[in-house]
């Protein structure tokens, strides 16, 4: 059974941090491409950040470069997305996403990720002014 489900998620004030965590089971986690995308109201969605979890290499959209950063516990087989700085504009649905084509993690921040197969159910984060 392939599954991802997201935590973490919630309202904050602008400036502040929060941090996502993506539960896989062990077919999704392993050797695949595992990122996160989010999507606005009226917008596009959008690749966020991404990373192998057989080599451990990230890749960020230029938009949160330098403010969100992550990672992964390969004993827990979870992927987690640390958030700080946030401002108004980072509300959005984000969801965890998962591809065994290691390809699509270098091209991520520039993604839709219409081809990415494995899916959470998405959680919201919102910031507020």
């Amino acid at each position: 059974q392939v599954q991802l489900v997201e935590s973490g998620g919630g309202s904050v004030q602008a400036g502040g941090s929060l941090k996502l965590s993506c539960a896989a089971s062990r077919y999704a986690y392993n050797n695949t491409c595992m990122g996160w995308f989010r999507q606005a109201p009226g917008k596009e969605r959008e690749g966020v950040a991404g990373i192998y979890t057989g080599g451990g290499f990230p890749y960020y959209a230029d938009s949160v470069k330098g403010r969100f950063t992550i990672s992964q516990d390969n004993a827990k087989n979870t992927l987690y997305l640390h958030m700080n700085n946030l401002t108004p504009e980072d509300t959005a649905m984000y969801y965890c996403a998962a591809d065994e084509y290691w390809r699509r993690c270098p091209t991520i921040a520039t993604s839709t990720g219409s081809d990415f197969k494995y899916w959470g159910q998405g959680i919201q984060v919102t910031v507020s002014s």
